[in-house]
């Protein structure tokens, strides 16, 4: 078997011309053609299996996803498998063969069948079956590339998923290319995916800056800890010594009032280290089905783990809360779920930041798990000054002369995030007039609606 590629992303290709894009696939969709045939000829079936066309520059993207990752002929024809339903699902129409003698499927095909799909579904026991026929030395031998830690699916290029529950064979799962890449693999669009139940997530981005960032020295501090972790680790990691004793991946909790930095940050670290940030969609992890929500969340952390991401956690009590007294089946899938949350986290190599409001709504078990608890509070005066002197400078409208900055700082404790909100306000009303002007009354308005909106009141 080839050396496994590195972990981190490949470079996503360039959006292809659809001739390009066909090239190499329809390449691979010959070869894999000729494999089913060669498999359900008995006087083939247990030969040597037809060799994989030669990956070829210009032969568009998918071509080039299995040359960057280095793909071997096995792990290419695993990969042709699950992504041919999407694309040619004919090819697979042999499958759907009865056996005679019983009048049902061929066993030893695996394989499923959609509601809506009138085509053959393939599973990783179709997978083995043209890999190894019904050579049980060679089947054995070609199981490691389906397992959960295999370079494929680790890697979110194809996904398992047993769909059935209770004591369904693993192998019976079906195999499927990964959501984060099938664009990819398709037409070569970069594009990151997009949240579905299988992938709970959505990249969040900033175009601001680490000098937009207001905040109190010791945040800054801590922070600076984080960014230290995000340069260094893997020369860290490297030393046999210190890799007895650190746990690989950075866990820390952003804390305090709402409007006060804590996505901003989280955002900034993975624009500042190149690393794209991932925000938890957790009415899409959640689940009322007992091991769905444990299910979405393997997905996420797999596909992180092996693709850098910075997973963000907004509003983490409502997932992390704390574990209750066992009184129903509902109080025990709940510490269930809270308690694979506790290992995944642990084994997670990358930066996971949990942010919340309340912190202590949080389930303690999490606290020793935190390599930082970074407290976002309320900006002081000079903080508030400061932002209300970056919020309100633009070329969009001016300021009026009764307009005194330190003062509105001193006497109104607003966030950042509330800040932004009034700068909306008064930039609406000077869209309104002849000329863009904002004055003192403009900005107390603005203010008292805010306040009211947290049921608090203008002095």
């Amino acid at each position: 078997m080839a050396k496994r590629a590195p972990s981190s992303r490949p470079e996503a290709p360039s959006p292809e011309t659809p001739q390009r894009q066909a090239t190499g696939l329809a390449r691979e969709l010959d070869w894999l053609q000729a494999i089913i045939q060669h498999r359900f000829n008995p006087a083939t079936a247990q030969d040597a299996l037809p060799p994989p066309p030669p990956l070829k520059a210009g032969d568009g993207p998918y071509a080039a996803v299995c040359a960057t990752l280095g793909l071997v002929a096995e792990e290419r024809l695993i990969l042709i498998l699950a992504l041919t339903p999407q694309v040619a699902p004919e090819q697979l129409d042999p499958f759907l063969l009865r056996n005679q003698a019983t009048g049902r499927p061929f066993t030893e095909f695996g394989g499923l069948t959609g509601q809506v799909h009138a085509g053959f579904l393939p599973t990783a026991e179709t997978a083995l079956f043209l890999l190894a026929g019904r050579e049980l030395e060679l089947r054995l031998h070609h199981r490691r590339l389906l397992a959960p830690d295999g370079r494929l699916a680790a890697s979110g290029l194809i996904e398992l998923d047993l769909l059935r529950q209770g004591d369904e064979p693993p192998l019976s799962a079906a195999l499927r290319p990964g959501a984060a890449w099938l664009e990819r693999l398709l037409s070569g669009d970069g594009t990151e995916p997009r949240p579905t139940p299988g992938f709970p997530a959505t990249p969040v981005t900033t175009a601001l800056s680490w000098e937009d960032l207001v905040l109190d020295p010791k945040t800054l501090r801590q922070i600076g800890t984080i960014q230290a972790w995000l340069r260094h680790a893997p020369r860290l990691m490297k030393d046999p010594a210190l890799a007895r004793r650190l746990k690989p991946g950075y866990r820390c909790l952003f804390h305090g009032p709402p409007g006060t930095g804590k996505t901003l940050t989280a955002c900034l670290l993975g624009k500042m280290n190149g690393r794209p940030v991932y925000r938890v969609d957790l009415s899409r992890v959640v689940s009322k089905w007992i091991g769905e929500t444990e299910k979405n969340l393997a997905s996420l952390f797999d596909q992180a783990q092996h693709r850098d991401w910075i997973l963000f956690f907004d509003e983490a009590e409502s997932l992390f809360s704390k574990r209750t007294e066992t009184r129903s089946s509902n109080d025990r899938s709940a510490n269930q779920q809270v308690a694979y949350l506790l290992q995944r986290l642990e084994d997670f190599p990358g930066l996971a930041i949990l942010a919340t409001n309340h912190r202590s709504h949080m389930d303690e078990a999490f606290d020793r798990r935190f390599q930082s608890s970074i407290l976002f509070p309320t900006p002081d005066a000079d903080a508030r000054q400061r932002l209300w002197q970056d919020s309100l400078r633009n070329d969009f409208f001016r300021l009026a002369e009764d307009v005194d900055l330190v003062r509105l700082a001193a006497d109104h404790v607003l966030t950042g995030g509330a800040i932004t909100n009034v700068l909306r306000h008064v930039c609406l009303v000077a869209a309104e007039r002849p000329e863009p002007v904002v004055t003192s009354a403009d900005l107390s308005r603005a203010i008292r609606e805010e306040l009211q909106k947290e049921g608090r009141y203008a002095a």
